[in-house]
């Protein structure tokens, strides 16, 4: 296949109106002789391989199970065909409507940055102009430490690099993985607002949903396996994160508590498994990464 100048990168489960919508949102947007998409479907069930035939411009790659998010995303970034890859989530999509020139600009104009995080819009509106009127008015471009996976690009001569995205997480925290191993690296993670995405997520019912369990479980496992892997001395920031969700969460609702209790034992039972991934970063690169901007989730 011919060198493309992007690839945009989807991996979905159970999605499969968010996805369609997304997809066709894109359609309108790239040029597909030189943008292609790859989509992984990751143990749908809900009828999302239906729209394969509709859609035969997109590159659509299947898993009867799931792997989960992260081992998706590290089993299709290496098919693409171009040396910038956008990642999207499949209910994301852009509200720049050039923003395939505007990642190729940035990236010359920025040789050593690996990784571009773009502003995230949250919410579901009536139209894409409704979304920009919450976007910051004020352009900002700053370093930071990480990216969100809802939508960003990375240069593929700086993925191939790393490990990719890791295979020892499932979902919620492999951003975190690739940004520390970008970093590791020496190239620069910028975040620019001059690309927005529209995250199609109702912010009313998650905030009705009060506590994320599901979130909380997964988050509260991988952060302990983030540590293990890449930092230097894991332990003291393994207790400093159980003690602070122990605090703020476990001891204010039961569901969490025993959510809590149960990730210490799977946590003990796969450290081992973990360890042998293990690859820590160099204690100046952790404290450069605290000097830098977060970025608002």
């Amino acid at each position: 296949m011919n060198k493309m100048q992007a690839s945009i990168l989807i991996v979905s489960k159970n999605r499969k109106e968010d996805l369609l919508k997304t997809l066709k949102i894109i359609e309108c947007l790239i040029d597909k002789s030189k943008v292609e998409v790859l989509v992984f479907l990751d143990g749908c069930t809900d009828g999302s391989e239906d729209i394969i035939d509709e859609l035969n411009w997109v590159r659509f790659f299947i898993s009867e199970k799931s792997i989960g998010a992260s081992a998706a995303r590290h089993q299709i970034y290496p098919l693409a065909n171009s040396e910038i890859l956008i990642g999207l989530d499949d209910d994301a999509h852009p509200l720049t409507l050039n923003f395939i020139s505007e990642i190729e600009n940035l990236f010359n104009q920025n040789q050593n940055v690996g990784i571009l995080a773009f502003e995230e819009i949250r919410g579901i509106f009536e139209s894409d102009e409704e979304a920009l009127l919450q976007a910051s008015l004020e352009n900002k471009k700053f370093l930071t430490s990480q990216f969100i996976g809802c939508g960003f690009a990375i240069r593929k001569s700086v993925y191939n690099k790393t490990n990719g995205f890791p295979v020892w997480i499932d979902i919620y925290g492999e951003e975190s993985c690739l940004s520390i191993e970008v970093l590791d690296k020496g190239y620069d993670i910028l975040y620019v607002n001059e690309i927005k995405i529209n995250h199609r997520v109702n912010k009313e019912q998650r905030k009705l949903e009060k506590q994320n369990y599901f979130r909380f479980e997964k988050q509260l496992k991988n952060s302990a396996y983030y540590f293990l892997v890449y930092y230097p001395y894991p332990l003291w920031n393994i207790l400093k994160l159980y003690r602070h969700n122990f605090k703020k969460y476990a001891l204010t609702d039961w569901k969490c508590f025993k959510i809590f209790i149960k990730t210490i034992f799977v946590v003990l039972i796969n450290g081992f498994r973990i360890l042998k991934y293990r690859k820590p970063v160099d204690q100046a690169l952790i404290i450069k990464m605290r000097s830098l901007s977060l970025l608002k989730f």
